[in-house]
């Protein structure tokens, strides 16, 4: 299990551990004035655990993987937070929920052609079969409100690829983050946050560790509502 300041995240029937890059997501984007938030693919429920904890926003997860669905309600369900967001089983394409949303998150599966994993739950982790980009961008701008918000983490290269196919659809990047262990390393993830009005793009960059080997002031200050350690 993963123990947070104000929760806990089991995490034994999850392909998908909690990580680093998806802790930065959870406390990186600005949920302030949502009303109603949408965690597409929420593995443990990590993500909506951690836009409850600095929100009074109704919050919607939805999870394909049955044991991850589980796991989610189940970490939900021992929150403060769990009259607040409620958990469904099922694929987005399909989800028609009775409400809209102003912001809409989501770590989705990326691996286009890669080798693939003998476990099936890993692969529908990992891989996009089970939601392609398209699919992920239809579904956020059909579940979405007119000026809803969708912020989404991914490597480099998949972030440009997701890009290029958001603007064709009308969906415009606003704010971006790159992320990486330390100074001169590989881009890590991209967060990027889009939405549908012309905006002068914020890009700022993240670095975790510094040259000591030491959480940098910029990550401590981030998850310091979070994570034990700060």
């Amino acid at each position: 299990m993963f123990q947070f300041k104000q929760f806990t995240i089991h995490q034994d029937q999850c392909a998908m551990k909690v990580s680093t890059d998806a802790c930065i997501l959870g406390a990186w984007v600005d949920v302030a004035q949502a009303e109603n938030i949408l965690d597409i693919g929420s593995g443990t429920g990590l993500l909506s655990l951690m836009m409850a904890q600095r929100t009074n926003a109704a919050i919607d997860a939805i999870e394909l993987d049955l044991p991850a669905f589980e796991q989610a309600k189940s970490n939900i369900a021992e929150s403060k937070w769990s009259d607040r967001i409620g958990v469904f089983h099922g694929k987005v394409q399909d989800f028609s929920p009775d409400t809209k949303y102003d912001y809409i998150v989501s770590n989705p599966p990326f691996y286009q052609n890669h080798l693939k994993s003998e476990k099936v739950q890993k692969n529908q982790a990992h891989h996009t079969e089970t939601l392609s980009f398209e699919e992920l961008l239809d579904s956020v701008l059909r579940l979405r409100t007119t000026s809803g918000k969708f912020a989404v983490l991914l490597p480099a290269y998949e972030a440009k690829v997701l890009e290029s196919l958001a603007i064709n659809k009308g969906l415009l990047p606003q704010k971006k983050l790159t992320v990486r262990h330390r100074e001169g390393a590989k881009i890590l993830r991209v967060i990027v946050e889009y939405g549908s009005e012309p905006e002068i793009l914020e890009n700022t960059e993240l670095l975790i560790k510094d040259a000591q080997d030491q959480y940098t002031g910029q990550f401590s200050a981030l998850l310091k509502e979070y994570y034990l350690i700060f």
